[in-house]
């Protein structure tokens, strides 16, 4: 949902800072999602099945962020951003601390810092 909203984002915002914002969750996104489909496809993580589409709730998000155009668009972008990176942060802290998977776990740990860089990126784009 964060590549596809960003994706969006470097097409419809109309400010320089959102689109910055928007190629770089593009980019780190895809890393992340590229290194735990290798995890999984390569054993380290098992009995997990990655979701193929986004949830209906996400669906939902970015069916309203599209239809909608400069400045409304931005300021929804930016709050859907914040939304979704708190989310992330919140499940990343509980995997890392309390995770069954010690490959997942640790990757979770490692890739915290980088959700909570970003959460403090989509906060400050408002400022």
């Amino acid at each position: 949902m964060k590549i596809r909203a960003s994706q969006l984002a470097e097409q419809k915002s109309d400010d320089a800072q959102t689109k910055s914002f928007a190629q770089k969750m593009v980019t780190d996104h895809t890393k992340t999602t590229s290194d735990i489909k290798s995890m999984v496809s390569g054993g380290k993580i098992k009995g997990v099945d990655l979701p193929t589409d986004t949830s209906s709730s996400q669906k939902s998000m970015l069916d309203k962020v599209n239809g909608l155009q400069g400045k409304d668009f931005t300021k929804q972008y930016h709050s859907d951003q914040v939304s979704a990176h708190k989310d992330a942060v919140s499940l990343f802290e509980r995997y890392g601390k309390g995770g069954d998977n010690p490959d997942l776990k640790d990757w979770s740990n490692k890739t915290l810092p980088t959700l909570q860089e970003h959460l403090k990126m989509a906060q400050d784009l408002d400022k």
